[in-house]
């Protein structure tokens, strides 16, 4: 099992790209089902997710092709089992995005529940609600979701379907089954992330007639097919998020390139009251820091909040900066399993709850930890990068699953940091 060996003590100095958005491709991925016709999708990052994905499709009887410049070819033309099972589902959550699809296309699919990081309770209820909303048959058996449309009917129906939370991968999935159904659906309370604008754009390039892509209600005029078409996956705002974080801790200064600001406000906002310099600049962000920072406590909400996938990220600064600071989860239940492998670093934090009390310390003090989930990881190698001697990362899979060779760009950057393979690890 690979493990990260990480030297802390050096500024991180130059410029790094930022990879295709892993919450972008894996709906853009499934979109690919909605059509017979090819599908192009460039900047694809190389990500485990994404390999578990293309498995997926493959399974399903998709010709999917991927090259060494980030393109994926996919043609669905000849898709013989429109079936996800637990084998390859087990290890991603997404995976219950080929539902919508599937459903939408061919009148019947069969998924299994999903799986991924252990970070809380994700359920797929609100995906079946809508689901049947729009007139399909559900039901839940030995593990999977066995959907259907009624005998006679031959397309989904629109409707207008408010969701009782706020959630992405719902939003993504009833948007694509959407696409194709007969007549005018309505989502509200849907999702903004910038992740579902960068899919409903896909889906309007495919055919589908889409408005409001980006805002609390969109409104879907279903057509009767959609086409191939060829997309770019939008810039990983979480990967250059992390970066941001990185560089706020361990000092220098780094362009971001291809990073968009614009889809981090809140976390670029705490990051300036910290004391970082950050500024958008053609092509991507520039972000600069010296010396200790200011702590910063901050909740995490629904975008355009502070997002969940940077809370552990900027916990790890906050453990190294001036002051006490306050962070509280109110998205997920269980995503504060960092915490502890923080301590093991020399970290002073308290929890009670979803809420944790940070008070910053001049350094931490290298360790072996264990990453417990995906972003966990990305703040084990901040942590890692500021402190004194070795800091080895252990279960480092969670982190291939949404970062793409993070250990390479920041060692482009300056950082001592390598991957242990086999018997070295």
């Amino acid at each position: 099992m690979d493990k990260l060996l990480i030297r802390g003590g050096r500024t991180l100095h130059g410029e790094v790209p930022v990879s295709g958005a892993k919450n972008a491709a894996l709906p853009e991925l499934c979109a690919a089902l909605l059509t017979a016709q090819p599908v192009l999708l460039h900047n694809v990052p190389r990500l485990e997710d994404v390999s578990t994905m293309l498995k997926l499709v493959r399974h399903m009887g998709v010709i999917a092709e991927r090259d060494d410049n980030g393109t994926v070819r996919l043609n669905a033309a000849e898709l013989t089992r429109p079936e996800a099972p637990y084998e390859l589902v087990k290890t991603m959550r997404a995976s219950v995005l080929a539902l919508g699809p599937l459903l939408a296309r061919f009148g019947h699919a069969k998924v299994s529940l999903p799986g991924g990081c252990g970070i809380g309770s994700r359920p797929v209820d609100q995906h079946i609600k809508g689901l049947r909303a729009m007139g399909a048959e559900i039901e839940v058996e030995h593990g999977y979701m066995m959907a259907r449309l009624p005998t006679g009917r031959t397309r989904l129906r629109g409707t207008r379907i408010t969701t009782d939370m706020v959630t992405v991968t719902g939003t993504e999935n009833l948007l694509m089954a959407a696409a194709l159904a007969e007549g005018e659906t309505v989502l509200e309370n849907a999702a903004q992330e910038p992740e579902i604008p960068d899919l409903a754009e896909m889906l309007i390039a495919m055919g589908a007639k889409i408005e409001g892509h980006g805002s609390s209600r969109i409104r879907i005029q279903g057509v009767d097919s959609l086409r191939g078409a060829s997309h770019t996956v939008v810039a990983d705002r979480i990967e250059a998020g992390t970066f941001l974080c990185a560089v706020a801790a361990a000092g220098g200064d780094v362009l971001l390139k291809n990073a968009r600001a614009d889809h981090l406000d809140a976390v670029i906002d705490k990051l300036l009251e910290a004391g970082a310099q950050i500024e958008a600049v053609d092509g991507g962000i520039r972000v600069r820091a010296e010396g200790r920072l200011k702590a910063q406590s901050f909740r995490t909400t629904e975008y355009p909040g502070f997002p969940t996938d940077m809370q552990a990220q900027f916990m790890a600064l906050n453990a190294v900066s001036e002051g006490a600071s306050t962070v509280t989860e109110t998205i997920f239940e269980n995503r504060m399993m960092h915490v502890n492998e923080l301590l093991r670093l020399g970290a002073r934090i308290q929890t009670d709850g979803r809420t944790a009390v940070i008070e910053g310390v001049p350094r931490l003090s290298g360790a072996t930890v264990m990453a417990t989930d995906l972003r966990a990881s990305a703040c084990l190698v901040i942590a890692g990068l500021v402190a004194e001697g070795e800091t080895l990362v252990d279960r480092i899979y969670h982190l291939d699953r949404g970062y793409d060779r993070i250990e390479a760009k920041l060692g482009a950057l300056g950082a001592d940091i390598e991957r242990l393979s086999g018997s070295r690890a």
